[in-house]
């Protein structure tokens, strides 16, 4: 008896211990995503949008980083945004909003997945959205804009026919998905050709088992077989050349090598090395 109470007492202090060590590390990893470094909003605003960046996090799977900055240290909104991220170490997948009093500029800066999702045309539209609030001093509001249109896009998606433009080589990196019902599609094709082909190879060798058929076949198959030789001369009668010019289309088709600049998300690359989207604007 006393060494089924010792036994049930080390796993109960070998559980406690466990459930701890869970503890601290959910703890550690419980950052703020909302850094107000510039001091544009009030206590109840960060905690409302530190809950609500919470649930979008859980539900989509994206870093939301949003921060307000006082003193860009000499840097540029984009860059200043790039590597505030970076350096954070937010993830590989996410999304950063910048109010930088320094510069008085609003800046999008977009990571990962969140490259694809974010494309430039959707930037522009969370761009007119968060400027509303910023013209008039309402900071919470541009916060509160950007965090809609956050929840909205994750929730669309990746658009068809989306791609990276690389602003710095020119290069094109375009999105490819197989959608569940493409690829069942695709395996009930492949599965009915290759049923199609098994089952006529099949029938194919199954007259060696009747030799009255196969011999029939040969027979009739070698009934007509003689050989015939013709004079024939081919002479060529009249010969016409048609010229057509085909006129350079004149459209404006932007860059990206032709593709609609519809789903084009722009990269540059930031001081760290990584690539990165995104947008900015001044207010």
């Amino acid at each position: 008896m006393k060494m089924r109470k010792r036994l049930w007492l080390l796993l109960l202090l070998a559980a406690l211990l466990c459930f701890g060590m869970a503890g601290s590390v959910l703890g550690a990893d419980q950052r703020p995503r909302v850094y107000d470094m510039a001091g544009l909003l009030t206590e109840s605003e960060k905690q409302r949008f530190e809950q609500r960046i919470g649930e979008c996090q859980r539900e989509y799977g994206l870093e939301v980083v949003v921060v307000t900055a006082e003193d860009a240290r000499g840097k540029e909104s984009q860059e200043y945004a790039d590597d505030f991220y970076d350096e954070g170490d937010f993830g590989e997948d996410g999304i950063l909003f910048l109010v930088d009093m320094d510069n008085r500029e609003m800046t999008i800066s977009t990571r990962g997945k969140a490259i694809r999702i974010f494309t430039d045309q959707r930037i522009e539209d969370m761009l007119d959205g968060v400027y509303e609030g910023a013209s008039r001093g309402d900071y919470a509001a541009s916060v509160e804009s950007f965090l809609s249109d956050t929840e909205k896009w994750s929730r669309a998606g990746i658009p068809g026919g989306q791609y990276n433009y690389d602003t710095e080589t020119g290069d094109i990196s375009p999105y490819r998905s197989i959608r569940w019902y493409e690829a069942l599609m695709a395996l009930g094709v492949s599965a009915f050709v290759a049923a199609s082909a098994c089952l006529s190879v099949k029938r194919r060798y199954a007259m060696e088992e009747d030799p009255r058929q196969t011999r029939n076949l040969n027979m009739a198959y070698r009934a007509e077989a003689r050989f015939m030789y013709d004079d024939q001369t081919d002479r060529l009668v009249n010969k016409f050349v048609t010229t057509q010019v085909i006129p350079r289309s004149t459209s404006g088709g932007g860059h990206g090598g032709g593709h609609s600049s519809a789903g084009r998300s722009s990269t540059h690359t930031s001081s760290g090395g990584h690539t990165h989207g995104g947008g900015s604007r001044k207010f």
